[in-house]
């Protein structure tokens, strides 16, 4: 399709175009709209864009598919135009990149892309980002029980519990999201406020575990945080039963670079003084900002399990922070599905496993069975469902543990 093309032959209406320096060098999209809209979607240049979305035709438009790889960089201040102009028509972005610098990718997401999509097009990435462009907002709206009542207080100074799972299936979102289901429940007549972040922005389950959608206003807020006040945050936040608030991962991937240090600074800034406590579900991989949480975290979970995955990986974790000069040693560790009372030789592998990484298990979960699996398959804490379960218990007695602590601490401040 031509750059002119703003009516197609048949005299039907666009619903969408593609943007870009040249649609053919991006033949997966052109298969994917084509699935997606037949033939109700026109193609424009970086160059003709902005005068086309000056005319009246544009109003019609549902979305724009900007597409641009790593030479189009040049011309990000362009794009970024088209994007802002879009927006202020309330034309909806797809943003899709093929190898685009963090920085690039950041600065775009920031002019308001609704979406975004790596290239090349993983399967049904884009039919899935363009049926949800097209569905009506009556249809997506949060349920009324499960948006946030809670108004913004900035006058707290809360928690910060980060966990972090050695590596992947060692219990960390479980430990996460019941931890902080505990803590809300520590102080019947004063209940603390409770927030989970999910800053696993790839592969983050919390919403899954406790049954709640994942929504596009965590990208936008996570992409202009300088913007960002804590009314604006707590908007974004989800409700558990009205005791926990959670900030899901966002409703696609998106890569684990393009937020910045800064941006993780002043989410947990505005959680921390909204929140009494806040738990942070990290990625498993580190990151650039993972330092910002290591530092900033009251205390910081590491989750493992009695298996050599987990001790190789633990091993790397500690290597690359001591050779950065990091605070290694503030990784609290907790051994998932622990040997029991009486397993005499698990025990006496916990305590090679210590000796030969040299750090101190701080804690030890029970296997709590197959209640476990059945509790997050069903969106619900473990107390909800399986309140007898002993994974449940003791990740209850922790909670209480961490509380207990926290007032003392309070009432010495207090004098």
């Amino acid at each position: 399709m031509s750059s002119n093309a703003v009516l197609i032959s048949d005299g039907t209406a666009l619903l969408a175009c593609t943007i870009s320096r040249d649609v053919q060098i991006f033949d997966l999209l052109i298969e994917d709209m084509e699935s997606a809209l037949g033939e109700s979607w026109g193609d424009l240049s970086f160059h003709d864009a902005l005068a086309f979305l000056r005319q009246p035709e544009a109003a019609e438009l549902r979305f724009l598919a900007v597409a641009m790889d790593k030479e189009d960089e040049v011309n990000i201040d362009r794009i970024a135009a088209i994007i802002s102009a879009a927006k202020k028509q309330e034309i909806k972005v797809i943003l899709i990149t093929d190898d685009v610098s963090p920085a690039a990718l950041h600065k775009l997401l920031r002019e308001g892309c609704n979406e975004f999509v790596p290239y090349p097009l993983p399967e049904n990435e884009l039919a899935n980002a363009i049926e949800r462009i097209l569905t009506s907002a009556a249809k997506i709206t949060v349920a009324p029980e499960l948006q946030n009542q809670r108004k913004a207080t900035g006058t707290h100074d809360g928690v910060l519990i980060a966990v972090h799972g050695m590596a992947g299936g060692t219990g960390a979102t479980t430990f996460a999201v019941n931890l902080a289901w505990e803590l809300s429940l520590q102080d019947k007549k004063n209940p603390p406020r409770v927030c989970v972040l999910d800053l696993d922005l790839q592969c983050g389950s919390v919403s899954t575990y406790l049954d709640l959608p994942r929504r596009e206003a965590v990208l936008e807020i996570m992409s202009d945080t300088e913007a960002l006040d804590s009314t604006a945050f707590m908007q974004a936040l989800l409700s558990y039963d009205g005791k926990m608030h959670v900030l899901t991962a966002p409703t696609d991937m998106i890569p684990m670079d393009l937020i910045t240090s800064a941006d993780v600074s002043r989410v947990l800034e505005l959680a921390r003084t909204n929140f009494d406590y806040v738990v942070i579900d990290m990625p498993s991989v580190m990151v650039e900002w993972s330092q910002t949480v290591l530092e900033t975290a009251h205390i910081y979970f590491a989750t493992l399990e009695l298996d050599m995955r987990s001790a190789q990986n633990t091993l790397r974790v500690k290597r690359a922070l001591q050779s950065e000069d990091l605070p290694f040693d503030k990784l609290r560790f907790v051994l998932n599905r622990a040997p029991g009372f009486t397993d005499l030789s698990g025990k006496a592998r916990v305590k090679r496993l210590g000796e030969s990484l040299g750090i101190s298990i701080d804690v030890q979960l029970p296997d709590g069975g197959k209640q476990v699996a059945q509790t997050g398959d069903h969106g619900t804490p473990l107390a909800v469902n399986a309140p007898k379960n002993t994974l449940r218990k003791e990740i209850a007695k922790l909670a209480a543990s961490v509380h207990a602590v926290n007032q003392t601490e309070h009432a010495e401040a207090r004098g």
